[in-house]
């Protein structure tokens, strides 16, 4: 099993956040496909069996798994940053405060920190992961994550993949928290050592 303990080194930590978050996405991209279609229509609502419908008449199985590869990358991006910069802080905030490491204020801060980096990591695969996902399911915009990243910083710039930043952190900050204050009280309530 991938020990992800405190001894361990920073890139094991990222890899063991990195994999459950590509695993998820893998399972998970049909349901991220029909909610961001979902989210986009224009128009009446349209039922979900009309999209699941119309997504396979009109690009079969694979279209439920358009973005897939942006989408894994996004959740090992997530996944990686929360942990490990989780992980990190705490020992920061802990050395800078006094503050033991199972403090909650500890957690708190870190979870915090966890957050506003998740967002700078991941900000640029969610503008492309929902390029990609909202296409329509008749026509082709983008050949893929390499072509939206081109066409998205030719059309409008580099700084356009972090557009949305203050929402996406105002997104992340609390649930990093709540997760991650979660994670630790059943760490200890099961008698496991905490992060």
């Amino acid at each position: 099993m991938l020990g992800a303990g405190k001894e361990s080194p920073f890139y094991i930590k990222f890899v063991a956040g990195a994999i459950t978050g590509g695993v998820g996405s893998c399972i998970g991209n049909p349901f991220d496909v029909l909610k961001t279609l979902a989210q986009t229509n224009k128009g009446a609502s349209v039922p979900l069996s009309a999209l699941v419908g119309r997504m396979y008449k009109d690009q079969g199985i694979g279209g439920f798994y358009r973005g897939v590869e942006v989408n894994i990358a996004r959740a090992c991006v997530l996944n990686a940053t929360k942990m490990g910069v989780y992980d990190i802080s705490k020992g920061f905030v802990s050395k800078q405060t006094g503050w033991s490491r199972k403090d909650v204020r500890t957690a708190f801060s870190s979870s915090f920190i966890a957050g506003f980096f998740m967002t700078c990591t991941v900000a640029p695969w969610d503008m492309i992961r929902t390029k990609l996902m909202s296409q329509p399911t008749d026509q082709k915009i983008y050949n893929g994550f390499t072509d939206c990243l081109v066409k998205t910083v030719k059309n409008d710039g580099v700084l356009s993949l972090w557009r949305g930043f203050v929402p996406i952190w105002a997104r992340f900050a609390p649930q990093a928290t709540l997760q991650l204050l979660t994670l630790e009280f059943l760490y200890g309530v099961f008698g496991f050592k905490s992060i």
